[in-house]
């Protein structure tokens, strides 16, 4: 297996998205290892001290007041560990699961923890050996860390719970074992140091802005193969008009969808002679809209980029001041926010591609395409009902971005009074990103169907090798069929990144 070292407060969301698609090991950079045994030392300190320091020789939450005696200290975490372990639903993929592991590495990474060299080489040997934690997907709300799915994490490494290995669902020490581990025995505030922590929220939170990029830049080939489809006007992609408004995300957006319909014969025949005076929105916004979205998601991509390098364990250790400070860093806001973001783009996108769609099949307004895109009408449907699936999954999408950070609600006798409900916010993003696929599937689709139709007239060159790469998973539709595995297999060519790599073009990139 491949490892890949991370700087903590350097490390990028392309290894992120390596470490999540690819199932990469990882390792901290060793230069980071004298800061976090500094950390411990204060930490070990103060356990053995008499003044009271949060977590470390105090009880917890509600319970901060209740003085541990330093005897009691790794009974103490350990009964924080299997207490929070409250987490119900199914378990959470593997890479996901591995990417938040990562993510706990980054934080502790930064030398603000207290825990022991120990703790840091046991989570990297679980994801060198593949020994993943069972995490339920439910239970945070986004404030005093993801506490009940790092607890569940937490759980594995000290021999409960359970985790996966090759490919089974072992008992946490029995996967160790197998593995060649030994589970730790926590130490002063390694507990609160696994638990406290953004590390499950911003693991789903990238994973749908990377969904959502690569679904946002299958979105603009599929708006192109729409508008040649159509026979719809490129004059709105003049890059002087996006040059005017000034965005960064519409600018790109033009200049993809010039690149990847220049060249179409299609487009040359409708230049001269053509009545329609413009096109309907769906077609001649579609900069605007995608250019958008793009902005959007590249706002909450730095967001994340942050997060995913920071300390937000509590307390923190200020090693160079020499002191233990409690704080509030495991508060989900920021990925709240983020994550509300990259779900506005999701469902903005889908809906505008539900309009090409629509658009597509309809024949008074596709410039005479078939009605439904099927050459016998009538006696066949052709994709009516296709269309239908992706207003279902427009709408369902539209429902899933409203809000989730300003759904607040008090936790733990009132002392967690303000949650920023991030982990919802982000667990959607998958949902949202499977019909977003969906969507832009049934639009590639209907998109080659009428372009297609437009024989002998022949589209871009790009557009047409999209096309080819369709066709070896999807026959052209002529009588009615069962559309169901099409409609799957279009998602899945999207989902791939198939179509983007078939057009050989220069796409954005979500750090240009």
């Amino acid at each position: 297996m491949t490892t890949l070292t991370l700087t903590p407060g350097a490390t990028t969301l392309a290894d992120l998205e390596m470490i999540w698609r690819d199932g990469l090991a990882v390792r901290l950079d060793p230069a980071c290892h004298y800061g976090i045994r500094a950390a411990q030392a204060q930490i070990a300190d103060a356990a053995n001290g008499t003044d009271a320091v949060y977590g470390v020789n105090t009880g917890f939450g509600k319970l901060a007041s209740v003085k541990i005696d330093p005897s009691d200290t790794a009974t103490l975490q350990r009964n924080l560990i299997l207490s929070h372990c409250c987490g119900l639903g199914e378990a959470i993929p593997e890479p996901h699961a591995r990417l938040m592991m990562a993510l706990k590495l980054l934080s502790l990474g930064r030398g603000a923890s207290g825990v022991r060299m120990e703790l840091v080489e046991l989570l990297e040997g679980m994801l060198a050996q593949g020994v993943t934690p069972v995490i339920p997907v439910q239970g945070s709300v986004g404030a005093s860390g993801d506490l009940a799915p790092l607890a569940h994490m937490a759980a594995a490494m000290i021999g409960h719970g359970e985790a996966t290995f090759e490919g089974k669902v072992l008992p946490g020490a029995e996967a160790l074992r197998r593995a060649g581990l030994t589970p730790i025995v926590l130490g002063a505030k390694e507990g609160l140091a696994l638990i406290n922590g953004t590390q499950f929220t911003t693991a789903y939170a990238l994973i749908g802005l990377f969904g959502a990029w690569r679904a946002m830049c299958s979105a603009l080939v599929t708006s192109a193969m729409s508008t040649d489809a159509i026979m719809g006007s490129t004059a709105p992609l003049q890059p002087e008009i996006h040059s005017l408004r000034g965005h960064a995300g519409q600018i790109e957006a033009a200049a993809t969808m010039r690149a990847l319909l220049d060249g179409s014969v299609i487009r040359e025949s409708h230049r001269e002679g053509d009545t329609r005076v413009q096109d309907p929105y769906c077609i001649r916004c579609q900069p605007q809209v995608t250019g958008a979205a793009m902005d959007v998601l590249r706002m909450a991509a730095r967001t994340l980029e942050i997060e995913a390098n920071a300390a937000t364990d509590n307390p923190l250790v200020l090693s160079e001041a020499g002191v233990i400070v409690s704080g509030g860093n495991f508060h989900a806001e920021p990925v709240g926010f983020a994550a509300d973001m990259i779900a506005l783009a999701i469902a903005e996108i889908g809906a505008i591609a539900q309009r090409r769609i629509a658009l597509i099949v309809d024949p008074v307004l596709s410039h005479d395409l078939p009605p439904f895109l099927t050459p016998n009408p009538g006696l066949n449907s052709g994709y009516m009902i296709a269309e239908v699936t992706t207003a279902a999954l427009m709408s369902e999408n539209k429902h899933l971005a409203n809000p989730c950070v300003t759904d607040s609600t008090p936790t733990s006798a009132n002392q967690e009074d303000h949650v920023s409900m991030a982990a919802h916010g982000a667990v959607r993003l998958s949902r949202m990103v499977a019909n977003l696929e969906r969507i832009l599937g049934v639009e590639l689709l209907c998109a080659a169907q009428g372009v297609e139709f437009r024989a002998p007239l022949e589209t871009s060159a790009p557009l047409a090798s999209v096309i080819a790469a369709v066709r070896e998973q999807v026959e052209t539709l002529g009588d009615d069929r069962y559309l169901a595995p099409d409609l799957e297999k279009a998602a899945a060519l999207i989902a791939s990144n198939a179509i983007v790599a078939a057009t050989n073009t220069h796409m954005p990139e979500l750090h240009p």
